[in-house]
């Protein structure tokens, strides 16, 4: 039987697991949660928080610690910003890990008693996992949702509009230029198109619209937007002159042969992504430099870097292209949720 809050499985590197730099592991593997179960993942690259039925757990490897009094987690490798009913709080990586002692703290935002959003959204502005730990937002921005990059930041507003801010040198704001922006801007290209979830990656951003169409902008170094990827190409033909990739044919190779006269570094504007099949899409989250759809059938695609097995596909291998997760489909499970850390993707999954 499931736990309550549903089986979370877990694809690519564990930060509970390895030490050290590790290999791409046989995943998924099944996240342990125990009589309580697990309703909330947030993870960072070291080390991941769960929401449990019994409050918050930080693991990392070899170390499992609950963080009593708290509801809500915003990590990062240098800081944890934890959110509770009455107020929010800083600690460093090392603290966070020894349970976010009281008088550890390095920042702390009393808050109002009411509920609030959620993170990284606080009361007249959002927090951020590193210093200064709190920022004003513009009085006409009003966001529902509100999340992180590497460098940069999207705001999904209360009417379905995207703002973004930040660094922009990879594209990643989706205003058609290279340059960063101070504020909170809107993204002209999807005006009039209602959105209902946004995603930062490392440096790529995706939004999904109320009628299930996926947008991405930004970098494709790793294929992470599933357009064509120089380096990709390039490494798929050493593969083939060397014998260590598939030399057999595959579908649409010729034609994507021709698309490789156009790569995509860096996508300025946001592009639709037409899944196989005009599937539309419940949900979208990036990691570091991969991406991850939920279609509202509850089949899970990726792409991207693959290095550590993340994409979940059996292998290491990148992919500028969406290809479904056919070992979810082979068990007869359906994906509700999918987070992706930096090097891992987690996925919330409704057994038969």
């Amino acid at each position: 039987m499931a736990a309550p809050g549903g089986v979370w499985l877990v694809f690519g590197f564990s930060p509970e697991e390895a030490a050290g730099e590790p290999g791409p592991g046989p995943g998924p593997w099944r996240l342990e949660a125990g009589s309580e179960g697990i309703s909330g993942v947030w993870p960072a690259w070291s080390y991941v928080v769960l929401e449990t039925g019994a409050g918050l757990e930080v693991r990392s490897a070899g170390l499992r610690r609950r963080l009593p009094g708290w509801a809500e987690a915003l990590p990062s490798e240098t800081h944890l910003v934890l959110r509770g009913a009455a107020a929010a709080g800083a600690w460093r990586r090392e603290a966070a890990l020894r349970g976010a002692p009281q008088d550890e703290l390095a920042w702390s935002r009393s808050l109002p008693p009411q509920p609030g959003q959620p993170l990284p959204l606080l009361p007249g502005g959002f927090a951020t996992p590193r210093p200064p730990f709190f920022t004003a937002l513009p009085a006409g921005v009003r966001a529902r949702r509100l999340v992180l990059g590497t460098e940069h930041a999207l705001a999904l507003g209360a009417a379905g509009e995207v703002f973004t801010w930040g660094g922009g040198r990879h594209g990643q704001l989706g205003h058609g230029l290279l340059e960063s922006e101070l504020q909170p801007r809107l993204v002209e290209a999807l005006a009039g198109v209602p959105m209902r979830a946004v995603a930062a990656g490392g440096w790529h951003s995706a939004s999904v619209s109320e009628a299930g169409d996926l947008y991405v902008w930004g970098w494709n170094e790793s294929g992470q937007l599933a357009l064509p990827s120089k380096a990709l190409a390039e490494q798929r033909a050493r593969d083939e002159r060397t014998g260590t990739g598939s030399t057999k044919p595959t579908p649409g190779r010729e034609q994507r042969a021709a698309e490789d006269a156009a790569f995509i570094s860096i996508q300025a504007f946001p592009a639709l992504l037409d899944l196989p099949q005009d599937l539309e899409v419940s949900t979208v989250s990036c990691g570091s430099r991969h991406t991850a759809a939920v279609t509202r059938g509850g089949e899970l695609y990726t792409w991207g870097w693959g290095k550590y097995g993340q994409l979940g596909h059996g292998n290491n291998v990148s992919s500028d292209q969406a290809r479904r997760v056919e070992h979810l489909v082979a068990k007869g499970l359906q994906v509700e949720e999918v987070v992706c850390g930096p090097w891992t993707t987690y996925v919330r999954v409704r057994e038969p």
